[in-house]
């Protein structure tokens, strides 16, 4: 079988172009992997300060002295994480874990 390499019409590659579209549309691409929306909060506060800094999770992690880039997702996530490997990342980032009292609570 021999491949043969030719430049497509116009009309060609208008019908590519609507064969793409109609895949796409039933089959929509995944978002990209790891880029979950983070949760509100310090989650999302964590996330942010990360990006502007423009570090990756294994940056991040390497940072802060964490031996796993996957805590950084899960702290980004809202996941259930240590406390002490929450302090290690603010820290790393320039942030302060502070507790404040809500309305109502005393």
């Amino acid at each position: 079988m021999q491949h043969v390499n030719r430049k497509l019409t116009p009309a060609e590659r208008r019908r590519h172009g609507q064969i793409r579209a109609a895949a796409q549309r039933d089959f929509p691409p995944k978002g990209r992997k790891g880029e979950r929306t983070a949760v509100d909060g310090l989650p999302a506060a964590i996330r942010r300060a990360r990006k502007e800094q423009r570090l990756t999770w294994y940056a991040l992690a390497q940072k802060a002295g964490i031996a796993n880039q996957a805590t950084i997702r899960d702290i980004e996530q809202g996941k259930d994480v240590k406390l002490s490997s929450l302090e290690a990342v603010a820290r790393a980032l320039g942030l302060k874990l502070e507790l404040v009292a809500t309305a109502g609570r005393t």
